[in-house]
C-alpha cells in the first residue's frame, strides 16, 4: 500500500514543478496545468495540509480542489493569500525525512524559492544527513549554497564538514582541514574565511586562526577590518607584539584603513608590554592620519602609563582629555582611581574622586570600593570603615567585593580576629561569601606559615557547598608548596581536575614548586608536558621556575635546553629568566658566558634591572673579577640603573676576599655618599679591616654605624660581627677590636664577649677564656647567664671542674641568676662524675630558686643515675615522673634501656621499649641502635636481626651505626655471610661505610679465614678515599699470620710504619704470633727484640705468643 505524504502548500506548489514524496514508491513529477500521478491524470486536485497522511486507495476517487499559486511568493487558497514558508516549517519537514536523496531534493526545492528560507540550522541538518551517508559532493553543494546566500557558517557547520572528510581533532585542525576541503572542491570565500577565523579565536585557537588568515591572504582574499581587529586582540593577549604590528602593516598594505579601534588595540598591546614610547608613536600616527583618539584610546593609554609606573604622564594625559573635546567617562575615572590606589597614592585618589564628582559622576559601589581599598592599602582602616558608613548613608549598598576589600585590609595588618568577625557577619548583612572570600584567608594563612589553618579553611569552604575555583586551589597549593607537602597538594590538584575545572599556569607552577621542594624535578618537568597536552599554554613564569629548579638540581644542560625551548613556545625571556641564567653561570664559574649573556639582553628587548647587575656582580666577585665588577658598577650608573646596598656589599666582599682592604674601604665611602650601610656591609667590611691590622679604622666605621639613624645594634649584630672577625682575623686581633669597643663604651653587654669565649672553649682553651672573661668584666662588661654557661661548659670539657663550680658560685654572688641551661650543665657534670649526692643537691637548689625542671633536665638526672649504676633509683624516678604530667622523649628511654641491657636484664629492657608508645613516645633510630647493640653483645643475634626488620617495617630508616652494630655482632658469632649481606645493604641504601664499618667487616672476614675477601675489601675501602688506620693493619697482620701468610703480614707491618703509624703492643703480638704459628722462632724473637728496642712494653699476651711459651 502506498502512503502519500503531501507537504505544505507552498512546498508542493512551485511555478516550475512540484514534487510529491511517496514512501515505498517513486515520486512522480506533475505540472501546474496537468498534474499526473502514478500515470493517471488528476484534475481539480486539492492539496492537503502540511504533513497530512492519507491512504491512497481510500482517497483515489475523491475529487480534490486544486488552486494554482498566483505569484512566486504567494499562494491563493479559497480567495485568500498565504505567506511564504517559514524556516521552522522547513526544518520540521527536513527532520521528518529519513531518505537522504529525498531530503536533498526537498532542500533544493526550498533553495530555489526567491526568498531565502534556509537557515544555519536547516543547512547544518542537511550537511549532517549527507555526512552520515557519505555524500561528500552533495555536502559541497550545501556549503556553496550557504556561501552564496550568505547563510552563517557556525561551529557545527565546519565540524560536520570535517567529520565528513575524515578530519579528526575538531576545529583546531582547521588549517589541515582546509587543505582537505580544497582537494574535494570546497572553495571558501572571504565571508567564510572571516567567520572561520572568528570561530577559532572564540575557541582560543589563536595560532590556528593566524594560519587560516595567512592562507586566506595567500589566496588573494581580503580579510575584514573586524577580522584584523580580532586577530590583533588575540595576539595582544599573548603579548605577541610582533604579530600585532605585522597585522597592522599587512592590513594597510591590502588597502584597509585602520580605524580608532584598531589603533587603540595597538596602544593597549604596546602599553601592556611596557613599550610606552612605541604606544605614543601610534598616538602620533593617529593624529597624522586624521584619526583622532577617543575616550577609550586615552583611557587605555592612561592604564598603560600607570602600569609602568609613569603616573605623572598619566596625569598629563588626563589633563589633556579635560581640556579637549573628550570628557573623561566613568571608566576613565575608575581606571585612575584603581591604578593610583594600587600605587598607594591616596592624595591623588582623593583628587580624582573630587574631579569625578565635579564632572557629574556620582560615586557608585565600584568607586567607593576602590577608595576603601586605597585607604586599606595605606593602613588607614578607620577611615575605610567610615567610608563604608558614608556609602550606606548615600544609599549605595556595599557588595561582597567591598567587604572582601575590608577583610583584605584587616589581614594585611594582621588583624585576623577582626577579619574573621567581619566574615562571620556577612550572612546577617545579606551577603553570601564566595570562594574569593575564603581565598583571602587561605592566602593569609599560607603566607604566614600556618599551613594547617590554610587547609582547614579550604576544607571549610568545600563543606559549605562552595565549589573551589582555580584561584582557591592555587592559594591552597601556594601554602602547601611552601611547606613541601606534596601529598596534600596532589590531592587538591587531582580534585581540581576531577571536578571539571582546568588548572591554569599558576596551578601548574605551584605544583612544580611542590615537586621541586621534595627533589622530584622530573615530575615537575612532566607537568609542563601535561600543560601543553591540555592546551594550557605555559607563561614565562612557569618556564623561569623550571629553569631555576633545574639549575638548583645541578642539571645545567637541561636548564639551558628549557631556555632555548622558549622561542618555540613563542615566549620572550623576561629579566627574571636572564637573572636566573646569569646566576647559574656564576655558580659554574663561567664568567665570560655570563657577561656575554648580560650583553645580549638588550638584543632580546629585555633591559637589565638592579637585580641583574647584582647577580652579575656576584658572579664576577666570586670568580676573582672584582675589577670588572667595579667597571660594571660604573656602567650600571650610566644606564640610569640605581645601585642598592646589595650592589655595594657585593663589591666590598669581592675586594675583601682578595685582601684589597684599601679598595674595599674606598667603595664603602663611595656608598655612604648615596646610601646608608646595613648590617651586612659592616659585617663584610670590618673582618677584613681588622685582619689588615687597621683596628682603629674598623672601630671608627663601627662607631659611625652605631650612631646611624634607624639602626638598632642589638646583641645579634655584635655577635655576628665578632664571629666574622674571629674567622678572618683570629683571636688576638678580635680581642683587641673588642677591647677598643668596650673601652669606648660602644658595646657594654657581653654580646662581643660570647663569640670569643665560644671560640676559645671550642679549641679547649677554657682557662684562657676564663681569664679573658675576668678582664672584660673588669672593663665594665656585664655578663649574662649565656656567657657564664658557655664558660662553665668549656671548663667541664677540659676537666677544670673546680673552676667551673667557682664560676657558678660567682655567678650567684653578683646577682646573675643561673637559668635552666646552667643547672642542666651542672647536673650533667654530676652525672658524668657519678656524684649523685651533689646531683640531687643541685636539683633541689634549682627548684628552690624557682627554676622549673624541663624534660631535658629530668632526662639528664635519669641518665646520671644510670651512669652511676643506680638503675633501680632511675627506674623509680621514671615511674614517679610518668605518673605526673611528664612527657617522656626518646632521650628519657635511651639511658634506661641501655642500663638494663648492660645488666643483662633483656626482658625488662624490651618491656620498657614496648611501653614507649603507651606514653606517646615513638622510638627513633637511636633507641633501636641501643637495643641492637644490647641484644648483639648479649649474644642474641637473632633477636637483634628481628629488631632491625621491625625498625625498617615501622618506617624508621637505619643509619650507619645501625648497620655497623649488626655487622659487628654477626661477625663476633661467626655469621660472616649475614654480616656481609648487611654490609652490602648498607651501601645500596645510599649510606657510605666509614672506617669503623670497613674494619669490622675486614676483621670478620679475616678471622673466618676469608683473607682474600678481606684484602679485596681493603682495596675497595681505599678506592673510596678511606685510609686504613692502626686497627686495620693489626687486624690484617693477625689474621694473615694466623692462616700462614706471615710474609704478607710482614709487608703490612712495614707499610704501616711507612704510613706514619707507631706499632703498638697488639701489632707486635700479632706478628710474633704469625711467626710462631709458622714455626719461625728466630723471626718471632727478632720482632720481640725490635719491640723492646722501640720502647713498647710487652704484656701477658706477648709472652704467650713466644715459641717457648706455646704448648
Amino acid at each position: 500500500m502506498a502512503v502519500l505524504i503531501l507537504c505544505s502548500m507552498t512546498a508542493c506548489c512551485n511555478s516550475l514543478n512540484y514534487n510529491c514524496i511517496l514512501a515505498h514508491s517513486k515520486a512522480s513529477a506533475f505540472s501546474h496545468k496537468n498534474v499526473s500521478f502514478g500515470g493517471r491524470k488528476i484534475e481539480n486536485c486539492k492539496v492537503l495540509p502540511y504533513c497530512y497522511v492519507v491512504t491512497w486507495k481510500k482517497r483515489r476517487k475523491q475529487k480534490l480542489g486544486f488552486y494554482v499559486m498566483k505569484s512566486s511568493s504567494e499562494m491563493v487558497a479559497k480567495g485568500k493569500y498565504k505567506n511564504s514558508l517559514s524556516s521552522d516549517e522547513v526544518s520540521r519537514v527536513l527532520k521528518s525525512i529519513s531518505d537522504p536523496k529525498s531530503a536533498l531534493s526537498y532542500f533544493k526545492s526550498v533553495a530555489e524559492l526567491p526568498n531565502v528560507v534556509h537557515t544555519t540550522e536547516t543547512c547544518n541538518h542537511m550537511l549532517e544527513v549527507l555526512r552520515v551517508h557519505g555524500m561528500v559532493e552533495d555536502m559541497r553543494f550545501v556549503f556553496e549554497f550557504m556561501q552564496k546566500q550568505i547563510i552563517k557558517r557556525d561551529l557545527n557547520t565546519y565540524l560536520t564538514v570535517f567529520k565528513g572528510l575524515d578530519i579528526r581533532g575538531g576545529l583546531r585542525q582547521a588549517p589541515f582541514g582546509l587543505d582537505r576541503m580544497r582537494n574535494v572542491g570546497f572553495v571558501l570565500n572571504a565571508y567564510s574565511y572571516n567567520g572561520l577565523i572568528h570561530l577559532l579565536l572564540q575557541s582560543g585557537f589563536s595560532r590556528e586562526a593566524l594560519q587560516v588568515y595567512r592562507r586566506m591572504v595567500s589566496e588573494g582574499l581580503k580579510p575584514s577590518l573586524k577580522t584584523y581587529s580580532a586577530l590583533m586582540v588575540a595576539s595582544g593577549k599573548k603579548r605577541d607584539i610582533g604579530t600585532v604590528m605585522d597585522l597592522l602593516e599587512e592590513m594597510e598594505a591590502l588597502g584597509l584603513k585602520p580605524n580608532v579601534y584598531t589603533f587603540t588595540i595597538c596602544i593597549r598591546v604596546l602599553g601592556r608590554a611596557g613599550k610606552i614610547n612605541e604606544a605614543f608613536g601610534i598616538l602620533k600616527r593617529m593624529d597624522d592620519l586624521g584619526c583622532g583618539p577617543d575616550v577609550v584610546t586615552y583611557t587605555v593609554l592612561i592604564d598603560a602609563l600607570c602600569n609602568t609606573g609613569r603616573l605623572d604622564q598619566a596625569k598629563e594625559i588626563f589633563l589633556k582629555m579635560k581640556v579637549s573635546n573628550h570628557k573623561p567617562d566613568r571608566i576613565t575615572y575608575i581606571t585612575l582611581l584603581d591604578k593610583f590606589s594600587d600605587c598607594e597614592d591616596l592624595d591623588s585618589v582623593k583628587g580624582f574622586w573630587n574631579e569625578m564628582e565635579a564632572d557629574g559622576y556620582a560615586p557608585d559601589v565600584v568607586t567607593f570600593t576602590i577608595l576603601i581599598n586605597a585607604l586599606c592599602k595605606v593602613g588607614n582602616l578607620e577611615e575605610a570603615f567610615d567610608m563604608l558608613e558614608l556609602m550606606r548613608k548615600q544609599g549605595v549598598s556595599p557588595n561582597l567585593h567591598t567587604y572582601n576589600t575590608l577583610i583584605c585590609g584587616l589581614l594585611r595588618v594582621n588583624k585576623v580576629d577582626e577579619a574573621l568577625e567581619l566574615f562571620t557577619n556577612l550572612e546577617s548583612l545579606g551577603i553570601k561569601a564566595t570562594a574569593y572570600t575564603y581565598i583571602l584567608f587561605i592566602n593569609y594563612y599560607g603566607k604566614s606559615g600556618d599551613h594547617r589553618k590554610a587547609l582547614e579553611t579550604f576544607e571549610k569552604m568545600k563543606a559549605r557547598g562552595i565549589v573551589p575555583n582555580v584561584i582557591a586551589c592555587n592559594a591552597s597549593l601556594y601554602s602547601l608548596a611552601e611547606a613541601g607537602r606534596l601529598g596534600e597538594a596532589k590531592s587538591i590538584f587531582d580534585g581540581l581536575k576531577s571536578s571539571g575545572l582546568a588548572p591554569d599556569s599558576v596551578t601548574y607552577n605551584m605544583m612544580m614548586k611542590c615537586y621541586s621542594k621534595v627533589g622530584q624535578v622530573d615530575e615537575a618537568i612532566k607537568l609542563l608536558s601535561e600543560m601543553l597536552e591540555n592546551q594550557c599554554e605555559p607563561d614565562v613564569i612557569v618556564i623561569n621556575s623550571l629553569i631555576d629548579m633545574l639549575f638548583k638540581a645541578g642539571r645545567v644542560d637541561e636548564a639551558w635546553e628549557m631556555f632555548y625551548k622558549m622561542k618555540d613556545m613563542k615566549l620572550a625571556p623576561s629579566v627574571v629568566t636572564f637573572n636566573t641564567l646569569i646566576a647559574g653561570l656564576g655558580k659554574e664559574g663561567q664568567v665570560q658566558r655570563a657577561v656575554e649573556l648580560f650583553e645580549s639582553m638588550t638584543r632580546h628587548g629585555c633591559h637589565p634591572n638592579t637585580i641583574t647587575f647584582n647577580t652579575l656582580l656576584d658572579c664576577l666577585c666570586k670568580n676573582d673579577e672584582v675589577d670588572l665588577a667595579l667597571k660594571m658598577l660604573y656602567e650600571m650608573m650610566a644606564r640610569n640603573c640605581t645601585p642598592d646596598v646589595l650592589t655595594y656589599n657585593t663589591i666590598i666582599h669581592g675586594f675583601i676576599k682578595e685582601n684589597r682592604v684599601k679598595d674595599a674601604i674606598w667603595v664603602f665611602y663611595q656608598m655612604k655618599k648615596l646610601l646608608y650601610p646595613d648590617y651586612v656591609t659592616v659585617c663584610t667590611l670590618l673582618p677584613g679591616v681588622v685582619k689588615d691590622g687597621q683596628v682603629m679604622d674598623a672601630f671608627k666605621i663601627a662607631q659611625d654605624f652605631f650612631y646611624q639613624d634607624g639602626i638598632d645594634t642589638n646583641s645579634s649584630f655584635w655577635e655576628d660581627l665578632m664571629s666574622g672577625i674571629l674567622v678572618e682575623a683570629g683571636i688576638d686581633k678580635a680581642v683587641l677590636f673588642a677591647e677598643t669597643l668596650t673601652c669606648n663604651k660602644i658595646c657594654k653587654d657581653d654580646s662581643i664577649l660570647v663569640p670569643l669565649i665560644r671560640n676559645l672553649c671550642r679549641h679547649k682553651k677554657a682557662i684562657l677564656a676564663r681569664d679573658l672573661f675576668a678582664k672584660f668584666k673588669n672593663m665594665g662588661v656585664i655578663p649574662t647567664p649565656r656567657a657564664y654557661n658557655l664558660l662553665i661548659d668549656g671548663l667541664f670539657e677540659v676537666h677544670a671542674t673546680e673552676t667551673a663550680w667557682d664560676l657558678f658560685e660567682e655567678m650567684k654572688s653578683i646577682g646573675c641568676s643561673p637559668d635552666i641551661s646552667t643547672y642542666n650543665l651542672l647536673l650533667d657534670a654530676c652525672g658524668n662524675s657519678s656524684n649523685i649526692d651533689k646531683l640531687f643537691e643541685v636539683y633541689e637548689e634549682m627548684i628552690f630558686r624557682g627554676c622549673k625542671p624541663t624534660t631535658i633536665t629530668q632526662n639528664i638526672v635519669l641518665s646520671g643515675l644510670v651512669k652511676s649504676n643506680n638503675i633501680e633509683r632511675a627506674m623509680d624516678m621514671y615511674y614517679d615522673l610518668i605518673s605526673s604530667d611528664f612527657r617522656p622523649t626518646p632521650c628519657t628511654y635511651g639511658p634506661l634501656i641501655d642500663g638494663l641491657l648492660k645488666l643483662g636484664r633483656l626482658e625488662e629492657a624490651k618491656q620498657l621499649f614496648e611501653e614507649m608508645l603507651d606514653y606517646g613516645c615513638k622510638a627513633n633510630c637511636a633507641i633501636y641502635n641501643i637495643l641492637l647493640n644490647g641484644y648483639g653483645k648479649a649474644g642474641d643475634v637473632d633477636a637483634a636481626c628481628e629488631l632491625f626488620k621491625r625498625m625498617v617495617k615501622e618506617g624508621i630508616r637505619p643509619d650507619l651505626k645501625s648497620y655497623t652494630i649488626l655487622v659487628d655482632c654477626l661477625c663476633l658469632v661467626g655469621r660472616v655471610d649475614d654480616a656481609m649481606h648487611y654490609f652490602e645493604e648498607l651501601k645500596s641504601t645510599g649510606l657510605d661505610p666509614d672506617l669503623v664499618s670497613y674494619n669490622l667487616m675486614i676483621n670478620g672476614l679475616g678471622r673466618s679465614g676469608r683473607v682474600e675477601e678481606a684484602l679485596s675489601l681493603l682495596d675497595e675501602m681505599r678506592s673510596r678515599g678511606i685510609s686504613p688506620d692502626l686497627y686495620t693493619y693489626n687486624s690484617l697482620i693477625l689474621n694473615l699470620g694466623t692462616f700462614g701468610m706471615v710474609e704478607r703480614a710482614g709487608k703490612f707491618y712495614e707499610e704501616l710504619q711507612l704510613m706514619g703509624f707507631e706499632p703498638n703492643v697488639f701489632t707486635y703480638n700479632a706478628l710474633i704470633r704469625g711467626y710462631s704459628v709458622s714455626g719461625n722462632s728466630d723471626h718471632a724473637y727478632a720482632v720481640y727484640k725490635q719491640m723492646m728496642i722501640g720502647g713498647c712494653n710487652p704484656n701477658m699476651g706477648t709472652f704467650a705468643q713466644l715459641p717457648n711459651h706455646q704448648s
